[in-house]
């Protein structure tokens, strides 16, 4: 048995009903959460324990990244200021074509989760090709990931079509299935790279698997027109006849829905990932965050991929998530501080099947725990920790991470992984880069 008590200022357990504990001391035994108490008597019951002082510090759960393409971190400002599809279709998939490879897609990935580690972020649900290389780097960094058997109905250079990518998908599910930090999705890229045939087989791949969905969905008004004119039907609408709207689904973007989807997606359970400042810096649009509340849809955040957004900063999503609602809607009172925590812990575990285990401090869950630190000038004074954290702190103000128990951020230097040996490698893939371009 080993016992650690982090003794903390603050804790925000995240679980319903809970609100915001002060000098009170979280208790890990060795991967799991095993009381949080008072100072004191926490002292008194675990005598022997290892102790960590965070008394000007706020607990809370491993923030959860919904969406991300992690090995996109290496194509970070390749293409700024351009819309979606001249974006994707004139710089992103030419560039990936002639580069995108197993140790590519590695060190982007890992270059993602050290990003993500020193932001607060446990969890990452990815969706990338290489499947494996994701799967590698998560295990060497100590983060969590949802890992994609990604698929899209064109070549590329990891498949030649739809079968491949399945197969290899499931190739690489096979060799990592059981790992503690992984969990898998099914994921189509999007409607308007998907067919329906495809579509089908990757519902019932994650029927088989008891797998979740993830795929972008009505991202752009083009994407919805497009739909159409070639369907006769808006992406949603053509998904649910293929019988994809369910609780499994986690649906990105979702920008783009009119009056009679949102009621649709919360009577189907539908997971919708908002990603605000890719939305905005594609010029993609906001999701109705306000009208989603109000319907019981499972609104969460994503930060989208490195190229797009370019910051994998969930403090930033959560931050951009409550002011723009309030700011579209011109009500104050919309997506309130302890919402937007929400989306990026608790609602955020419950999208990825896995509500039991994580997204809040409670005893049994595994103790994926971040400490930020409200001692700087710029975080003083502090009257409601929960706003602290959503309207000023910032990913610079966490100090320490623990995942499945384990420290992987220890007073803002990473323990898993050599910061330096990363940086050099990620300067020497750019430089080839750039010579070859």
């Amino acid at each position: 048995m080993s016992i650690t008590l982090l003794n903390a200022g603050w804790i925000i357990p995240m679980a319903a009903g809970t609100g915001t504990l002060e000098k009170h001391s979280l208790v890990m035994d060795d991967q799991r959460i095993a009381a949080v108490l008072p100072w004191a008597q926490a002292a008194a019951l675990y005598p022997g324990a290892e102790v960590v002082e965070l008394r000007e510090h706020v607990l809370i759960p491993g923030l959860i990244n919904s969406h991300t393409h992690s090995a996109m971190s290496l194509l970070r400002g390749v293409a700024d200021d351009v819309p979606l599809m001249d974006w994707l279709q004139n710089h992103i998939w030419p560039l990936e074509k002639q580069w995108v490879s197993e140790d590519w897609t590695y060190q982007g990935s890992l270059l993602s989760a050290a990003e993500a580690l020193r932001g607060g972020v446990t969890y990452l649900n990815d969706m990338y090709f290489f499947p494996t290389a994701m799967a590698r780097a998560a295990i060497d960094s100590g983060i969590r990931a949802g890992v994609s058997i990604n698929v899209i109905d064109f070549p590329t250079g990891y498949a030649a079509g739809p079968d491949d990518y399945i197969a290899k998908g499931l190739a690489a599910y096979g060799q990592f299935k059981g790992e503690a930090l992984l969990d898998w999705t099914s994921a189509p890229h999007a409607p308007y790279t998907v067919s329906d045939e495809t579509f089908i087989k990757l519902r019932e791949l994650a029927e088989k698997h008891d797998l979740q969905m993830h795929c972008h969905i009505h991202e752009t008004q083009h994407e919805v027109d497009e739909s159409l004119k070639q369907f006769g039907m808006r992406p949603l609408a053509r998904l649910d006849k293929l019988g994809l709207l369910n609780e499994r689904m986690i649906a990105v973007h979702m920008v783009h829905l009119d009056e009679e989807e949102i009621p649709m997606l919360a009577r189907n359970g539908v997971h919708l990932v908002h990603n605000p400042n890719s939305n905005l810096k594609l010029a993609s649009g906001i999701a109705p965050v306000t009208a989603l509340e109000a319907s019981g849809v499972n609104t969460i955040l994503g930060t989208d991929g490195a190229a797009s957004n370019n910051r994998q900063d969930m403090f930033g999503e959560i931050r951009a998530a409550a002011l723009l609602a309030k700011g579209v809607t011109q009500n104050a009172t919309t997506v309130s501080a302890r919402t937007a925590l929400e989306m990026a812990t608790i609602r955020a575990a419950k999208a990825m099947g896995r509500g039991d285990d994580l997204g809040s401090l409670e005893v049994g869950k595994l103790a994926d725990v971040v400490a930020v630190s409200l001692a700087a000038l710029e975080c003083r004074p502090v009257y409601n920790p929960e706003a602290q954290l959503v309207y000023v702190a910032g990913r610079e103000h966490v100090s320490d991470v623990w995942v499945n128990g384990r420290r992987v951020l220890k007073g803002r230097e990473l323990t898993t992984i050599d910061q330096g040996a990363l940086l050099d490698r990620t300067e020497a893939i750019v430089a080839a880069m750039k010579a070859g371009a």
